[in-house]
């Protein structure tokens, strides 16, 4: 980059970035005084947009913008020099393509990962003891406990794709919780699985044998559409899961499929592969645009939130911080600690 100023631009800005990346800016720039500038965008990175990006250093996307080859041909045309996601994934990414356009691309590898596990414990919770539809019947006055039968989790079996950090702190809450702990991931850490009393078993096992499972695997060709017609026949009829990973780790029409059967308990999902243009958005006044999204929806035994477990204070905190500490690291020519390769 050139110049005193380091101009950013934030894609997909919502109120709660604006407060944090002000903050986070303002400690820069008290650091080095009047170094960084950043202009909030409302809409997503996509290749029509991509032209607002003319006289920024550097772009901020999150997980439903779209970094792919043609945007990231039109940033290389406008200027910028370094996209920093500001979100742990980067599947919306075409890393080849930034490469080649000789473009850095950063992330924030682990902003709260005790907020997205403890967010997968409240669905799971939630939906169990039925809280959502006893909350709605309380405000209509009717304190019937008619159908709100939920189930101890002690003594079940919690299975969890996927032992990175989040994986092994949702481990250590399901033992808190005198579950059985059974994990699947591609590089197991036998060592960490003995210490922390859970157990690496091939994933069909841990299909077959738990009651609920976790999905925290990133996505990518291995991972994608794990759930699917195959592995749900493999599960118990009450196994409950929860997606708070990414939208794609799901066949959402081989789940639909099941929960209509009744071949599963229920689904909590954080995350939906078709979610961009809907997550994020108040459609209240309108119609879902989504034939299956509006059909999940009907079903008393799915429980769906907007992609927000990370959304916690000091999640957004430790973004925002990492994300220009990454932007300060590229300006001074310095190793990208956090920077995403092939």
């Amino acid at each position: 980059m050139t110049g005193d100023k380091i101009r950013i631009g934030l894609f997909d800005a919502k109120k709660y970035d604006r407060q944090y990346f002000d903050e986070a800016v303002a400690a820069a720039n008290d650091a080095e005084p009047d170094r960084y500038e950043i202009k909030y965008y409302e809409m997503r990175l996509n290749p029509d947009t991509a032209r607002l990006a003319e006289g920024h250093d550097a772009v901020c996307v999150f997980v439903n913008d779209e970094v792919g080859e043609a945007s990231i041909s039109r940033l290389a045309e406008a200027g910028v020099r370094l996209i920093a996601l500001r979100c742990a994934g980067y599947n919306n990414v075409d890393l080849a393509a930034a490469a080649r356009a000789g473009i850095p691309v950063v992330r924030v590898p682990a902003y709260s990962p005790y907020a997205v596990a403890e967010h997968t414990v409240a669905l799971l919770l939630c939906l169990n003891r039925k809280i959502h539809r006893a909350f709605n019947r309380v405000r209509e006055g009717n304190f019937s406990l008619q159908g709100l039968v939920g189930f101890d989790l002690y003594g079940k079996t919690f299975g969890i794709v996927g032992t990175g950090r989040i994986g092994r702190i949702l481990a250590g809450i399901a033992k808190g919780f005198g579950c059985r702990v059974l994990v699947s991931d591609k590089f197991p850490d036998e060592a960490w699985a003995r210490e922390a009393g859970a157990e690496y078993v091939p994933r069909e096992q841990l299909y077959a044998e738990s009651d609920f499972i976790s999905l925290l695997a990133p996505l990518n060709h291995e991972t994608y559409h794990m759930i699917n017609f195959h592995s749900l026949a493999l599960m118990k009829p009450n196994v409950i899961i929860v997606n708070t990973s990414r939208g794609g780790l799901v066949d959402t029409a081989a789940l639909v499929e099941a929960l209509k059967a009744r071949r599963i308990g229920g689904a909590c999902l954080d995350v939906y592969e078709e979610e961009a243009g809907v997550f994020y958005q108040d459609l209240s006044d309108t119609t879902i645009p989504d034939d299956v999204l509006a059909r999940l929806l009907t079903f008393n035994n799915v429980l769906i939130t907007s992609h927000q477990a990370f959304l916690t204070s000091e999640a957004l905190v430790n973004i925002a911080g990492t994300t220009l500490e990454s932007i300060r690291q590229f300006a001074a020519g310095q190793e990208l600690a956090n920077r995403v390769s092939e």
